[in-house]
């Protein structure tokens, strides 16, 4: 079953998602909220599959409610909005699904199609939280078209998947990360995530400023590097980090460290 969350300030709309879910064998009705600041909470404490989720809601609206909640918890989402040109063509340039009201039968079946096929894959539900992730960066920095890029920027979060769900991570969270066969395990709030990705496209996404490769396996965060030292068991240097961990700092890599950090 998809454990489904509606929230949606109209009483009406929300009924009408709940007549529409009738006809939806596989999704169950968890829980459903009124306002931005209900969602938030709802979300959190319900950790639902899937989110119908109204644009504009008193308290905060519908992308407000997910950056607030993307750290704990990023289930699929359906936005659902009135006829907002901005907000349309936001979600259109991220391949984002949106429901336009009124909503028509056919529109709405497509939606709970596309989201029951994105759940059931993890690269594709990896995907729309990805382009979820560009519009909300895209708002935090107040640029008002997603469709026109604005020159190149550094992720500021990244999508991981953890004990089967996916959230987001700020790249200042981050300790370290190492190559794990065909994900990147990030270590960061003292556990292991997964992400579904190279290191090298990794190592392109984050800020050099911040972030430096120290063998072809690992990337560091600058900023936890307590000291760097000659290893006495093989001919490379070793990093160590503010809590203790030691990584292996490979010849190929050191001159760079030491000259960008220098």
């Amino acid at each position: 079953m998809i454990r489904t969350l509606i929230a949606d300030d109209e009483a009406l709309a929300r009924e009408g998602i709940r007549v529409r879910l009738r006809d939806e064998a596989d999704i169950e009705i968890v829980g459903e909220a009124a306002d931005g600041p209900s969602a938030v909470k709802a979300i959190r404490r319900l950790s639902p599959d899937l989110i119908f989720l109204d644009v504009q809601m008193p308290g905060c609206d519908g992308l407000e409610v997910l950056d607030r909640v993307s750290s704990d918890c990023l289930p699929a989402v359906i936005f659902v909005t009135a006829y907002d040109a901005y907000a349309i063509k936001a979600f259109e340039a991220q391949a984002l699904d949106y429901l336009l009201k009124p909503i028509s039968r056919k529109r709405f079946h497509q939606s709970v199609q596309r989201a029951r096929l994105a759940l059931a894959r993890d690269e594709a539900l990896e995907g729309a939280h990805e382009r979820l992730m560009e519009l909300l960066h895209t708002r935090a920095h107040g640029e008002r078209n997603a469709a026109v890029p604005t020159g190149r920027h550094y992720a500021s979060r990244l999508v991981v998947k953890d004990r089967g769900r996916f959230l987001l991570v700020r790249t200042d969270e981050i300790d370290w990360i190492e190559s794990a066969a065909n994900y990147a395990d990030v270590r960061a709030r003292g556990r292991s995530l997964l992400l579904r990705t190279t290191m090298s496209a990794l190592e392109e996404k984050l800020d050099p400023a911040r972030f430096a490769r120290i063998h072809r396996a690992t990337i560091v965060n600058v900023d936890r590097i307590r000291e760097i030292q000659a290893s006495a068991s093989h001919g490379d240097f070793d990093v160590v980090l503010e809590d203790g961990t030691v990584l292996r700092l490979s010849r190929g890599y050191r001159d760079r460290l030491l000259r960008d950090q220098g």
